[in-house]
């Protein structure tokens, strides 16, 4: 069963080969309520780090000019913080790994000035004037300016089993690696964005947290997630419920596995685990993504022996964000990269029985985290 707690894949994973070209990062990403007028807005904060054996007194940015030309990889902790909606932007602030302290085991912690990122508390500040992200575009950033200070409980666990746990990570085994601690999870404090406050309860803040670590990003890069469902059979929210699927085209040493996704469904306390990993489900899944002059969409389709998953989401692509990462190795693989956190659709759970499908429900999803990006080798 995928609903297992397990902090230590939310350790530092950079050590070895990954110290030299490597990634981790830590991600969340929740709704709050504007202090004034109750209006929701959704924000994400992540903490990423790159490179700690290449280390200098100041942090090497990959994208800047003379390091990209000379092929000097990044090495830093990056703040990425931001929002959703009209006025979407992704904020960055980087630091030198002499300038921070991460503690090497378990429970994670990392700390900066003025940032601090562990498993129950977020504190930190960004910001970027105009004027800097002009004149720095190697920090990949826009302009702006966030801080918060929040507590997080994660409530249900999507861990992904085997492919993740220490000897497959030890003999880096795949390229990127996931595992989602909260992928429903309270968040509780405050956010100041722009001179504007925002309350975040854990009543309402359809939290979300996970963590990525690696070499390299898959390509193509999926993920859809949301615990703000509404039963279409009964008509109520969901207060136990969530979803999350994540993937693209994994690689397993060095060799590329095509169109495979990890998916769960946690269903008022009900498992639905579509899984690829284990071979004992016998997944099968078809996806795509497509985009419009409005809209971006996605439809997976997942199977395994007992139950079918239809999920359909869309998002405004005025809200949405193309999202930014340089790779351990200095290139921007991804420069089309769309990431939303304001996605709206349905999901259909199946289970099989006597040989047909039988509806056990359709749930309205609103607050969906969204993202796909794909992108092609030179040749």
């Amino acid at each position: 069963m995928f609903d297992q707690h397990d902090i230590s894949r939310n350790a530092m994973m950079l050590h070895g080969p990954l110290a030299h070209c490597g990634y981790d990062w830590w991600w969340h990403s929740f709704t709050a309520q504007d202090e004034e007028t109750g209006e929701d807005k959704a924000f994400f904060i992540e903490y990423f780090l790159c490179n700690p054996a290449l280390s200098e007194e100041e942090p090497v940015l990959g994208q800047l000019l003379e390091n990209h030309r000379s092929g000097k990889k990044p090495s830093y902790l990056m703040i990425k913080a931001g929002c959703w909606g009209e006025d979407h932007a992704q904020l960055h602030r980087f630091f030198s790994w002499k300038d921070i302290v991460v503690h090497p085991g378990v429970p994670y912690m990392i700390a900066a000035p003025d940032c601090l990122a562990s498993e129950t508390h977020l504190q930190g500040k960004v910001t970027v004037t105009k004027e800097q992200a002009e004149a720095h575009p190697e920090w990949m950033s826009d302009a702006g300016s966030m801080s918060w200070d929040l507590t997080v409980d994660k409530q249900i666990a999507f861990n992904v089993g085997y492919g993740a746990d220490k000897a497959m990570r030890e003999a880096e085994a795949f390229s990127m690696y996931w595992h989602a601690e909260g992928m429903k999870s309270a968040f509780e404090g405050e956010v100041v964005w722009n001179g504007r406050r925002y309350r975040v309860s854990r009543e309402n803040s359809s939290g979300y947290a996970d963590k990525n670590w690696g070499r390299d990003f898959t390509s193509p890069w999926v993920w859809l997630s949301s615990n703000r469902l509404r039963s279409r059979k009964t008509g109520e929210w969901l207060q136990n419920s969530v979803f999350d699927i994540g993937g693209g085209r994994p690689e397993i040493y060095f060799v590329p596995l095509d169109r495979r996704l990890l998916g769960a469904l946690y269903y008022e306390g009900k498992e639905f685990d579509f899984n690829f990993s284990h071979f004992w489900l016998n997944v099968q899944t078809e996806f795509s993504f497509s985009e419009d002059k409005e809209q971006a969409h996605w439809k997976v389709r997942q199977e395994n022996h007992d139950a079918v998953m239809e999920t359909e989401i869309h998002c405004l692509k005025k809200d949405m964000l193309l999202i930014r990462y340089e790779a351990p190795d200095g290139s921007m693989r991804h420069n089309r990269l769309w990431n939303g956190g304001t996605g709206e659709g349905l999901v259909r759970i199946y289970e099989k029985q006597d040989g047909e499908l039988r509806l056990l429900d359709e749930m309205d999803v609103y607050r969906a985290g969204c993202e796909y990006g794909e992108f092609f080798p030179a040749t």
